[in-house]
């Protein structure tokens, strides 16, 4: 049975890297438009990962324009992730980072870690 599930098990995405909360990243998308496709970088702070093996993911969040916060799940298996590169490291002191959606400007900001 084991055997049957992992065939059908997506295998490990190599340019991930191993991510904790706090981490700054940026992520490189492979994005379809049409009959092209293209990278398309979506920087940000991780917020929270889950791992639950095959459907492992973790959350971006950023802060666009007019200063509104957008959050984008990626899945930690997904061939659609061309590459994750850890920015920075910061000091956070709990696992899920949701405190930073209520927060702007200066009190936004993270520690970073040395």
């Amino acid at each position: 049975m084991t055997d049957i599930l992992r065939t059908i098990e997506a295998p490990v995405n190599p340019n991930i890297p191993d991510l904790l909360p706090g981490d700054q990243v940026s992520v490189h998308v492979k994005i379809k438009e049409g009959n092209r496709e293209r990278i398309q970088e979506f920087k940000g702070i991780v917020l929270y990962t889950h791992n639950n093996g095959t459907n492992s993911t973790f959350t971006v969040r950023r802060v666009a324009s007019n200063g509104i916060g957008v959050e984008r799940t990626f899945l930690t298996r997904s061939p659609r992730i061309d590459k994750v590169v850890v920015e920075r490291h910061s000091k956070v002191r709990r696992g899920r980072l949701y405190f930073l959606r209520d927060r702007s400007g200066k009190g936004a900001r993270l520690k970073q870690k040395f």
